[in-house]
């Protein structure tokens, strides 16, 4: 599948490849709400397995990413058989949380889902909130990208 992503921006925005099984769906014949947030989580994985040296730097720190909040809109059905697209990037970076957007596209172009996800940055020594700032703020702000893009 190709995008419309520039490839300077290729780095910024994760594309996840799935394809709907019969264990995704509900008793409805089309995907569980539940799965969505499944299929989010691995556009998530996707996403920081591209950028290693900031989780290992967050490691290092005794820090990690926290799901917040998260706000989604089911906007069509997906059945079995389906091939989907998750994409997942960042979209703002705060004094003490940043969001991340997923948007989920049938291979026909249809978007089936998409959410803004807010995430903070725990101290897990405190197990307390804590800034994003220093060398962490400027490295999630140069993976910034604008929800147009956000196409397939």
């Amino acid at each position: 599948m190709t995008t419309s992503l520039s490839h300077s921006h290729s780095h910024l925005l994760s594309q996840v490849q799935l394809r709907v099984r019969g264990y995704h769906l509900d008793g409805y014949g089309h995907v569980n709400n539940a799965r969505y947030l499944e299929f989010m989580e691995e556009g998530r994985w996707d996403f920081f397995d591209q950028h290693p040296a900031l989780i290992k730097q967050l490691h290092q720190a005794g820090r990690a990413f926290v799901v917040v909040n998260l706000n989604i809109d089911y906007l069509a059905a997906a059945l079995q058989g389906d091939d989907l697209t998750v994409m997942t990037g960042i979209v703002d970076v705060g004094e003490r949380s940043a969001l991340c957007h997923h948007r989920i596209v049938r291979k026909d172009g249809k978007v089936v889902a998409q959410a803004d996800l807010t995430f903070v940055l725990l101290d897990m020594r405190a197990n307390k909130a804590a800034a994003i700032e220093g060398e962490v703020r400027d490295k999630l702000s140069e993976l910034i990208l604008a929800k147009e893009a956000f196409v397939v």
